[in-house]
């Protein structure tokens, strides 16, 4: 073998921090240890693996290739490590990305089962909205994510984890929330407080409306589910949300769902993860909990 395990633990950790002096400190190595390893894999493999931009380490083309590859290597050793020190088969660590809805209302249930079936698998969470999410994939800042909606990037594989559905909703002093029934016409003169541009919700609301209302009276965007929920229950907007978002609020009278005959607005959770990245068995364990929770708690998800 020409390279060592060291050297691809060094490559690894520096695509991940996108310094060496960050890999160094991750890997307990010395910065000039870490440099000599990083040069010594570049001129065994005959190519470059990354090019300074703005003082981060980039990965080339040759990087990219590389990358996924590696951490398969790496993730073999650490549960070849653990099998022979007795430790769970199933272990080690996994960076996952959420969006806001699963993040809030289902996700920490997958945890729990998790952490009650695979203690030592360690999930490190983070919270974005779709696009964000979509990007942390493409540039290996996440093993895994969850999305709203379908994503359409070819580098991409996506599965569809479950069903929910997006709701316009109002306060209950709102005068729509006498109507049996809201058109398109009175939609687009309303005053509406929507999730952010770059939000799985946004795109969807967006989408469904296209050919139907030319320009929305969009008054106010916020990232955050709970303060929009607070401004319509208080206000006289109108929003668009998810079902699991605003479920309770509906039972507690505070919102009115209201009753669009022409939108559909259906849209599936998805999981995505890099085409290229290899077999991960820590991946495929979120997945199958993640299904399991769902399952239990079906009609009510869907």
């Amino acid at each position: 073998m020409r390279f060592s395990l060291k050297q691809l633990a060094v490559f690894e950790a520096i695509a991940r921090s996108g310094s060496v002096s960050q890999a160094a400190e991750q890997l307990d190595l010395s910065q000039s240890a870490t440099s000599m390893a990083l040069q010594q894999l570049e001129r065994m493999l005959g190519h470059p693996l990354f090019e300074r931009q703005n003082k981060r380490m980039a990965l080339t083309v040759w990087g990219n290739w590389l990358r996924p590859k590696a951490k398969k290597i790496l993730l073999d050793v650490r549960r070849i490590e653990s099998g022979f020190a007795e430790q769970q088969i199933i272990s080690g660590d996994i960076a996952v990305a959420v969006s806001q809805t699963a993040a809030e209302h289902l996700f920490p249930q997958v945890l729990r089962e998790l952490d009650q079936d695979f203690p030592a698998v360690k999930v490190a969470m983070s919270v974005r909205n779709s696009e964000q999410v979509i990007e942390g994939i493409r540039n290996y800042q996440y093993d895994l994510g969850i999305i709203e909606g379908r994503c359409d990037d070819n580098q991409i594989q996506q599965e569809i984890w479950c069903h929910d559905h997006l709701a316009i909703v109002a306060s209950a002093n709102h005068p729509y929330a006498r109507s049996a029934a809201v058109s398109f016409a009175q939609l687009e003169r309303a005053q509406w407080v929507l999730r952010e541009q770059g939000s799985g919700i946004r795109a969807i609301f967006e989408s469904a409306l296209h050919g139907h209302i030319d320009d929305l009276n969009v008054w106010r965007e916020y990232e955050h589910v709970r303060v929009i929920k607070k401004l319509v229950a208080e206000g006289l907007y109108l929003s668009c949300l998810p079902f699991l978002d605003i479920r309770e609020s509906i039972a507690r009278g505070e919102l009115v769902e209201l009753n669009v005959p022409a939108l559909n607005m259906k849209r599936p959770l998805t999981f995505i993860w890099r085409r290229d990245a290899l077999e991960n068995p820590l991946r495929d364990c979120i997945k199958l909990q993640a299904r399991r929770v769902v399952r239990s708690i079906e009609p009510k998800v869907s």
